[in-house]
This record gives C-alpha cells, sequence and structure tokens, in this order.
C-alpha cells in the first residue's frame, strides 16, 4: 500500500501553460515579454515547484532527492522533474522571474506565485470519503484550497486600493491546472477501472468550473486552463495494464482505452470552456491542448531529439521482465533505491513514468509560445 500510495501523490497529466491566444481568433495575443506584471499557477505535481519540501513533508521524500533537479538547478528543490517545468519555462518567455512556491517564507511575490503542490486534486477531500477513498488519496491542496492560498497572500501582490488590485489581477496571467489526473487516480489505482473514473468526470469538470468562476470573482481576467495528458502513454500505466495486443497504438505504444479517457476528459472540459466565455465577456478563457505533443512525442520522437522507443522512464528500475522495457517498478522508483536515471534526460521524454523531464516541458513551452500546438479557443 505504501508503494502505491507514493504513486498516488502525483498526476499523471502534464501541468500546462501557454501564451493566451486572441479571443476572437484563436490567434497568440499582442503580450509579449514584459507585458505580464504576474503570473499565478495553480496544479499538481506537474506543476510543483516546491510547495510540497516547504509545506513541511519528510525530506527523505523522492523529489527532494537527486536525481531530482540534476538538470536544473543542479540539486532538488521538490520540482517532480530532472529541471525546469512548463511554468518555469513560461515566465522566462515573459521576462519574469521563476515562480515562488506559496509556502515558501520570506519570498517576494511581487511577480506571482505557484500555488501547484503534488497530490492536488480538483475535488476536496471529503468528495473521495465518501466514495470510499479516503484511505487511498492524498489530497494536500485541492482547486479550491489553493484558490484560499491565493487570497491568503493577497497583501503580498497588492495592499493598496481595489481599483489597483484589479488593474494588477488583470495584467497577470492566471494557469489554472492541469486538474483531473490524481482525481482519476484514485479509482484506478484502488482498482475500480475505468468504468468508475468515468462516474468522476462530471465532478472533476464542476470543480474546475468552479475554481475558474471564484478566480474570475477575485479578478483574473486572462486564463489558461490546460487539458489532461494521453494517459496510456505513461509507463506508470503501462507498466499496471495487461492489455490484450490490439490494445495498443500500433506506432506509439500507448494503451487506447486510457488515451481516449483522457480525450474524452479534455472534450468535456471544452465544452464547459465554451459555456463559460459568453458569462464573462470581458475575460480570457483559453484551452491548453497538451494531449497533442505527448502523442507526437510518440510519433515523431526524432522531431523533438528524442529517442525512438516504447514509452519509457529515463529514470526508474525495470520491473517484470515481460515490462522491462518501461524502466518503471514500484518498488525502486526514480529517488529510491535500486533506481538510476539514464545518461542524458534530454533524450527522453519521460523522466520518471509519470512526469516529463526539462527537455520535454520546454519543447511544450517554446511551442506554444510561438503559437503553434497547445493554443485553442475552443
Amino acid at each position: 500500500m505504501g508503494a502505491v500510495r507514493g504513486i498516488l501523490v502525483v498526476a499523471v497529466v502534464l501541468a500546462v501553460a501557454t501564451i493566451l491566444a486572441g479571443a476572437a481568433e484563436g490567434k497568440v495575443n499582442g503580450k509579449a515579454k514584459g507585458k505580464y506584471r504576474a503570473l499565478f499557477n495553480f496544479g499538481d505535481s506537474l506543476a510543483d515547484a516546491g510547495n510540497l519540501l516547504a509545506n513541511g513533508v519528510d525530506f527523505r521524500l523522492a523529489t527532494a532527492q537527486l536525481p531530482y533537479g540534476q538538470t536544473f538547478p543542479g540539486h532538488p528543490t521538490g520540482r517532480c522533474s530532472d529541471g525546469r517545468l512548463v511554468v518555469d519555462h513560461l515566465a522566462d518567455e515573459f521576462g519574469l522571474p521563476l515562480l515562488p512556491p506559496s509556502k515558501l517564507k520570506n519570498s517576494s511575490f511581487a511577480h506571482g506565485a505557484n500555488f501547484a503542490i503534488t497530490g492536488a486534486t480538483a475535488l476536496d477531500t471529503p468528495y473521495f470519503e465518501a466514495k470510499g477513498l479516503g484511505a487511498v488519496v492524498w489530497n494536500s491542496g485541492a482547486l479550491l484550497t489553493q484558490i484560499q492560498w491565493f487570497r491568503d497572500l493577497k497583501p503580498f501582490f497588492c495592499n493598496s486600493t481595489k481599483a489597483e488590485c484589479d488593474e494588477f489581477y488583470a495584467n497577470s496571467l492566471f494557469v489554472v491546472g492541469e486538474f483531473g489526473g490524481n482525481d482519476y487516480n484514485a479509482p484506478l489505482f484502488a482498482g475500480k477501472g475505468l468504468e468508475e473514473a468515468y462516474k468522476f468526470m462530471p465532478d472533476v469538470i464542476q470543480a474546475i468550473s468552479d475554481g475558474i468562476e471564484q478566480l474570475i470573482a477575485e479578478g483574473a481576467r486572462e486564463l489558461i486552463v490546460p487539458g489532461v495528458m494521453p494517459t496510456g502513454c505513461f509507463p506508470v500505466y503501462l507498466n499496471m495494464l495487461d492489455e490484450p495486443a490490439d490494445g495498443y497504438g500500433p506506432q506509439s505504444g500507448c494503451v487506447r482505452r486510457y488515451n481516449t479517457f483522457s480525450w474524452v476528459h479534455n472534450a468535456h472540459l471544452k465544452r464547459m470552456l465554451e459555456k463559460l466565455r459568453p458569462k464573462h465577456p470581458n475575460v480570457r478563457i483559453i484551452y491548453g491542448d497538451y494531449y497533442t505533443p505527448v502523442i507526437q512525442f510518440m510519433l515523431q520522437p526524432e522531431k523533438f531529439g528524442f529517442y525512438k522507443q516504447l514509452p519509457r522512464a529515463c529514470c526508474g528500475a525495470p520491473g517484470s521482465v515481460a515490462k522491462a522495457a518501461y524502466n518503471f517498478n514500484v518498488t525502486a522508483k526514480c529517488g529510491e533505491a535500486g533506481a538510476t536515471a539514464c545518461d542524458d534526460p534530454s533524450t527522453h521524454w519521460s523522466w520518471d513514468g509519470i512526469h516529463l523531464t526539462e527537455a520535454a516541458y520546454g519543447h511544450i513551452a517554446r511551442v506554444g509560445y510561438k503559437g503553434g500546438i497547445g493554443l485553442s479557443k475552443a
């Protein structure tokens, strides 16, 4: 149970952020480097820059050990990667300093904060408890909890008139997610299967909608709401599942039905955003599509400088003989005894079988910034 619980604290889907598209035409807007005064990020382990560690979690946590952080900054920071995350690359694109974790004491929040924390869900803990999953989900900061953290830090962002605070938020970018990965992990890792996970979907989407509404009420005027990644491409799931031969994509090696599940979540998320926009005509709400990039990493790896291979974790250890190619072992995860890292993480898109490498995050951030994949009004 301890090993499974360790998996549950991380999301399988990528926390995303891109420059906003034009509200009417879906084009990249005119906000170039230096135009945003601040960046606010909410999410889970795909965007956690150190909140879990700053929150007082045991230093023996795997993400507090090398090789996490080996590429940047050369030591562990609490990021679940070898280096920078998408939000870090995004801050750099806008000429902003890397966002400090909101829980880090004595930090300057003049340019925003990162509220993401490992284990975060869209839904609150009582929801899982009511479904008998309270013992297997670790919710260290659900979406609405993170928004309360945002409210609590308001004096550090603006402490003058309401008009000045509104102006500050209006010139800031809010990245909401991704959320949903850990919500679905609860039934999936408890062995309840996709049928049960599908039942969670309407409530997950509603929780994300509620969070967006609350941020708009606080003054947010430009928001990116990322979708989830193709779950069936990640080694953590590939190691866990036994599929018939025709259950895998012939080129990608991903599990089709799990990718379909992720696609359905994203379709519902986009539909929800379409309903929100007319309610808030003066707010830009942009969907971040990062389902597509991981599929591209799998189908055209050489284009991004990655090895052509089955989905494989750079950092980990082989599991069973039949699934050794995925390099994921629940009893020897990255940062734990028995696990090792590949020589060059930049040749892999998957870092630890659950999260991505700095190289993968960098590709996604740069492509999104240039107005390619990942930008969508719908």
